[in-house]
């Protein structure tokens, strides 16, 4: 293969959504001819990515930038730039191991224009920029959100928060009913109120936002949204909650239109019947009230049975849309019997159990991630199921970077498995080979193939950590600790303990615990593993990311990480 040939042919200026340099090079593979265009930040997210050391980018300016706004300081700039990263893509695509990267070859697609949020102060054109303008960049880009969801039955007094931790709260929950009214648990009217107040009172500016439905509470989403008298009913309910409770705007957890979830009503017609129950919202709330959607990878499915393919008009309604990436707020089975009845014309032995959101569980010998950052080995039967992928699917529908929420897990699983390394998972009673995607649906699993595993240092304690009797359950973070299965070490990470070995499975990035002599396996998410996905959702230009939910959290230890990760 001939030497790939790099020549910088310019540059542009945009001036969407500030004044911005493009650079422009001319990529020659084997006489076939791209042009590239790229800004600064673009090439500095991809140094940062693959953790290059041996050659380096030519460096910010960000002082310059800053003080000294003039026409020749653009000029020197420029020309600096041109040659420097003209000579850092030439050594990084004759590097093998960097040029066939994932990371790279997404670098060498179109470039998508930055919205507001995504916009870097280094892109900026010089002269165009004040002292006080670079400021008040760099405030807006760095107000990342760092919200949770806080559940009515967590044992956390609302007076006893650091609200300082959380940009949002999302209170879940208050579940629709068949009147198109609110149906409470008896103490939660007074627990949202508490949680208000204590917001307010603490002056950290805290926003508390009204979640309703849930896994189990989205029964009657189907016939409101389909009905203009109920879709007016409801807003006009919702509307008064705000009211009542000085909200700061309301959460739609819909699980999920056009689809059963937990054995719920649902029907052609439900996204479309969305997006009108979404506008009705919006008019009534006004455009001041954070209004967002609990959603999964794969945006809502619409009337031909598929992911919709352009999300641009619910973009324009909601505030946020919420991801949950392959992790569950809460735990529930159907018969394998009834999935397949659904899903499959010839149907599966009817004496199993799945798990409708996750596949991880005991019913699989095989474990696997419970929210995977990517599919980095890119051996995964599900590469739609990670972070990186929900972001793509998302953005690629529409939806803007700046309005997407990554959700984080802060629960595990305790699965009953001898395994010591996360595999393919498949459903009980069905030979691998025979598993369609394509008619059996998105099954949560992990990767085809053991990972390249490192085992970490172990925290040894005397004590055993017996998490047998959670088999098949999930359990939150702090349940993790409290058992002594971690440890929390003096920097802050968290080390196994009580006869269980923490691995790493590269291939999704993220850690889990075993011990073989219980037989016991835990995918879970720690401090690096949040950081991580904090750290992508930052550089994505998302909105920022929340958790589910905070009262399964290690006090703040892991907020705080997901904080650090987002730059806060």
């Amino acid at each position: 293969m001939a030497p790939i040939l790099v020549k910088s042919i310019g540059h542009t200026t945009s001036s969407i959504p500030r004044p911005h340099i493009v650079y422009n090079f001319q990529v020659d593979c084997d006489g076939i001819i791209d042009i590239l265009n790229k800004r600064y930040s673009e090439f500095a997210t991809l140094h940062a990515t693959l953790g290059i050391t041996n050659f380096q980018l030519p460096p910010k300016r960000l002082l310059v930038t800053t003080f000294i706004p003039s026409a020749w300081v653009d000029d020197t700039l420029i020309s600096e730039r041109k040659a420097g990263l003209e000579e850092y893509l030439s050594k990084l695509l004759q590097v093998p191991e960097y040029r066939h990267n994932d990371a790279v070859q997404e670098f060498l697609e179109e470039s998508i224009q930055p919205s507001a949020r995504e916009f870097e102060l280094e892109d900026v054109l010089p002269s165009t920029l004040t002292k006080k303008a670079a400021d008040e960049l760099l405030n807006a880009t760095s107000s990342f959100i760092a919200a949770s969801y806080y559940a009515s039955w967590s044992n956390i007094a609302p007076e006893k928060i650091d609200y300082s931790k959380f940009d949002i709260l999302f209170f879940a929950f208050a579940i629709p009913n068949s009147s198109s009214a609110l149906t409470w648990d008896s103490p939660t009217q007074a627990i949202l109120k508490r949680l208000v107040t204590s917001a307010k009172n603490s002056g950290k500016g805290t926003k508390i936002v009204l979640s309703c439905g849930g896994w189990t509470g989205s029964g009657s989403f189907h016939s409101i949204a389909g009905n203009s008298a109920n879709r007016s009913k409801f807003v006009s309910t919702l509307s008064k909650a705000v009211s009542d409770f000085h909200l700061d705007g309301i959460d739609i957890d819909w699980e999920y239109p056009n689809e059963a979830g937990a054995g719920n009503a649902y029907g052609s017609s439900d996204a479309s019947n969305f997006l009108l129950l979404l506008e009705a919202l919006r008019t009534a709330l006004g455009p001041s009230k954070i209004i967002s959607a609990a959603v999964t990878d794969l945006p809502w499915v619409g009337s031909n049975g598929k992911a919709l393919t352009n999300v641009s008009a619910y973009a324009s309604e909601l505030t946020y849309v919420n991801m949950y990436v392959s992790c569950l707020c809460i735990f529930s089975f159907l018969t394998l019997s009834e999935w397949c009845d659904e899903r499959l014309p010839k149907g599966c032995p009817p004496t199993h159990y799945i798990q409708n959101y996750d596949i991880n569980g005991d019913w699989s010998s095989a474990p696997g991630p419970n929210a995977p950052l990517g599919n980095h080995c890119g051996n995964s039967s599900q590469p739609a199921y990670t972070a990186e992928a929900a972001f793509l699917q998302w953005t690629k529908a529409g939806f803007p970077a700046s309005k997407l929420l990554l959700g984080l897990p802060l629960y595990s699983y305790v699965l009953h498995s001898s395994k010591t390394t996360l595999s393919e998972l498949v459903l009980p009673g069905i030979e691998e080979e025979s598993i369609d995607e394509d008619t059996v649906g998105p099954v949560r699993g992990a990767n085809k193939t053991p990972t390249s595993a490192v085992i970490s240092d172990e925290v040894t304690t005397e004590a055993s950590a017996n998490l047998t009797k959670y088999w098949g359950q999930q359990v939150a973070f702090k349940t993790l600790v409290s058992t002594g299965a971690l440890v929390k070490k003096a920097d802050g990470t968290y080390g196994a303990s009580g006869g269980f070995k923490r691995v790493w499975d590269s291939c999704s990035s993220t850690p889990f615990l075993y011990n073989t002599a219980q037989q016991t396996v835990v995918p879970y998410d720690d401090t690096l593993s949040l950081a991580d996905k904090a750290a992508l959702a930052k550089a994505k230009g998302m909105a920022g990311c929340f958790t589910w939910s905070m009262d399964q959290d290690d006090g703040v230890t892991l907020q705080n990480a997901i904080r650090k990760g987002l730059g806060k």
